[in-house]
């Protein structure tokens, strides 16, 4: 596979995450954040809280590099022990973002001659406040992830899913940094990023014109679903990263709950503040 598409490079953000947990085992979605500043770039591994705090090993794997390219199949795997410990959370506990440096892990491999391949999320599609202003209350959204733990087994490939945004991505849902997407979420789909991805042609709200070009903008990251109970109410709940058969009958109702992309550059800034690297 020849990496060259918008879409294709997307596929290589993401990083499915396996860990044992004092129950068993849980799998959720990461993805490859890189925050620059000044000219350095600090790569990241983003998820949220619930996916690793109750962790205690965890794994994630990548596709080789040759050439440049994936080598698709080819599978480097990184184990850590002590994974909950990796992490470092939002000061915010009503915000489920959690990031882990990647920097240490790329630069030993690197030592060790071993080229693992990746595409990281900029901070610079991290939408600004003037583009916040061009995005409408409706936009189109694609979630990359491993949903039901899902994944190309064989190539080590995520899943890619379409949806809207349900209420504006530029307003607080509930006053807080979050929006509403209308899409399919199920377990394992915990830390999928969240794009507004135009290829070929886009409009801006309160404009005719039609924009030639491709445009993405990094939304967020999902953690929470709505889901209707057997008395039919309405809970949230955090996705869950492991199938657990329970007595109370729920469902699904496909609205998701997206933390700002903001919040990941909050918590990074927060986190290279303290380690005076900025």
């Amino acid at each position: 596979m020849e990496v060259k598409s918008l879409f294709e490079q997307l596929l290589f953000t993401t990083v499915r995450i396996k860990t044992t947990i004092p129950k068993g085992n849980s799998t959720g979605t990461g993805f490859i954040f890189n925050y620059v500043h000044n000219g350095k770039s600090f790569p990241f591994l983003v998820s949220n809280k619930h996916v690793v705090e109750n962790s205690i090993e965890g794994w994630i794997e990548f596709n080789l590099a040759k050439d440049n390219q994936p080598d698709l199949g080819n599978i480097h795997t990184i184990h850590y022990n002590n994974f909950r410990n990796q992490w470092f959370f939002h000061p915010n506990p009503e915000v489920d973002v959690a990031i882990s440096p990647l920097g240490p892990i790329v630069n030993q491999l690197a030592k060790n001659n071993i080229a693992i391949f990746y595409r990281s999320i900029s901070n610079d599609i991290v939408p600004t406040e003037e583009v916040l202003k061009e995005i409408d209350a409706v936009e189109d959204v694609i979630i990359v992830g491993y949903p039901n733990g899902l994944y190309d087994t064989k190539h080590l490939l995520p899943i890619v899913r379409k949806g809207i945004t349900a209420t504006p991505a530029n307003i607080d849902f509930d006053n807080q940094p979050k929006f509403l997407i209308d899409a399919s979420i199920f377990p394992g789909s915990s830390g999928s990023p969240v794009f507004i991805c135009n290829v070929g042609s886009f409009t801006k709200k309160g404009e005719n014109t039609l924009y030639a070009g491709n445009r993405i903008i990094f939304l967020g990251i999902v953690a929470s679903v709505y889901v209707r109970t057997d008395m039919n109410q309405l809970e949230i709940i955090q996705i869950p990263t492991k199938d657990i058969p329970v007595v109370k009958s729920s469902q699904m109702i496909d609205l998701g709950i997206v933390y700002k992309a903001s919040c990941i550059t909050e918590v990074i800034e927060i986190f290279l503040k303290q380690a005076h690297e900025i």
